[in-house]
């Protein structure tokens, strides 16, 4: 019988003892798990400074919104009125041998040309949805523009001799398709060389078209 006490006595330290193990078991497994929990939440406090950040990179670049709401629309309007213009004028030229008449065709092309690029552009789109920025700012950008293009080989035909005035009206469109050129690998990230000949190729054709239509 005193065995009885004796044993019951050994299973309860038995089982404090295993008591004591599991507790130390969990203490090490909460340390561990907090352990691991610090660089979760300094992550996470990381991303937080990261979407901040990213918050603020979508913020409207200042740059961006010039070159879609003025350089974008002011080239269109230029590339259109210094080549779409050169068919009607050079046939007009060709057709006629007269500066008086020339001119007066060319200053038509181009309030015309202005007018329509100027509604065009700025009807298009109102900037919304796509961030390209007010088409009140697009539009009169994109018609003047598309005026001074026109108008800039135009002004040549005031000249009276004719030779003399068709010949400074080629000098004129080799300079306005360079130009175009130069703001397209300005602002476009264009190469040079590839620029000039994109747009000289487009501008050679519809001069020869005008020339040719005049001649016949």
């Amino acid at each position: 019988m005193a065995t009885e006490p004796h044993s019951a006595l050994t299973l309860l330290e038995g089982a404090n003892t295993k008591r004591t193990n599991v507790l130390d078991q969990l203490r090490a497994a909460g340390a561990a798990l907090a352990h691991h929990q610090a660089p979760t939440s300094q992550a996470g406090a990381s991303m937080q400074h990261d979407g901040t950040g990213a918050s603020d990179t979508s913020a409207p670049d200042p740059q961006r919104a010039f070159i879609l709401g003025v350089v974008q629309p002011g080239l269109a309007g230029l590339m259109d009125g210094s080549i779409s213009s050169l068919a009607p004028l050079f046939a007009a030229a060709f057709a006629t041998r007269n500066s008086g008449t020339a001119f007066l065709v060319g200053v038509a092309t181009a309030i015309g040309a202005g007018v329509s690029m100027a509604f065009s552009e700025g009807l298009s789109d109102d900037g919304k949805v796509s961030g390209r920025g007010s088409s009140w700012v697009r539009g009169p950008v994109c018609g003047l523009m598309t005026f001074l293009g026109a108008a800039g080989h135009t002004l040549p035909f005031l000249i009276p001799a004719f030779l003399t005035a068709v010949l400074l009206a080629g000098g004129v469109v080799f300079a306005e398709l360079l130009l175009i050129a130069w703001i397209r690998k300005r602002y476009m990230d264009t190469p040079l060389l590839a620029a000039i000949f994109q747009v000289v190729v487009g501008g050679v054709i519809v001069f020869l078209a005008g020339i040719l239509i005049g001649s016949a």
